[in-house]
């Protein structure tokens, strides 16, 4: 190792810290985070299912124990102009899907993906439609925009914000999987 790659090294220690210690509430299975694929498809695996309670358990291992922030974000529902963004932590989160997942059938179905990556960082857009079953007809559709860091071992979530598809806000072709 050269010189310069040792100092950089060391300065990413000294930012970062050498020792993390993944807390046991954190401990994921290796299958849920071994790869950005992983992830995604465990956190849609998570908030998927017939009405019932969620794995938030499993959840939890998804996100990174200093992150987790959830944040829907849309047009004003007092009908002002401008547009709205609600921050929640992983906790909020999960107690207010959780009541509303508890009474309906929710299957979020991730139909195309974008990726962008450098070093231990990525940010995935991720297009979704929600359906009532699998199969289903969508009943909404919109971008899951996930920011995910790669701590050397494993992918861990910091963030999703969504937004969702309406009449003045089609889906882009580039965001279906179509051409840009």
């Amino acid at each position: 190792m050269s010189d310069p790659d040792r100092m950089t090294e060391k300065k990413e220690q000294e930012r970062f810290g050498d020792g993390f210690v993944v807390p046991p509430d954190r401990v994921a299975d290796p299958a849920d985070v071994g790869s950005l694929d992983a992830i995604v498809t465990a956190l849609y695996d998570v908030i998927s299912g017939p009405a019932g309670p969620r794995d938030w358990a499993r959840n939890r291992t998804l996100h990174h124990p200093d992150a987790g922030w959830h944040m829907p974000c849309g047009p004003r529902r007092d009908g002002a102009d401008g547009t709205m963004t609600r921050v929640l932590t992983l906790d909020e989160f999960e107690e207010q899907a959780g009541r509303l997942l508890l009474e309906d059938d929710f299957h979020e179905v991730e139909v195309a993906r974008r990726v962008e990556r450098f070093g231990c960082i990525a940010h995935v857009f991720s297009t979704y439609e929600s359906r009532r079953t699998p199969d289903g007809e969508p009943f909404v559709r919109g971008v899951n925009s996930i920011q995910l860091v790669h701590d050397g071992a494993r992918w861990w979530v910091l963030t999703v914000m969504w937004d969702t598809e309406r009449e003045l806000q089609p889906l882009p072709a580039e965001l279906l999987g179509g051409d840009a």
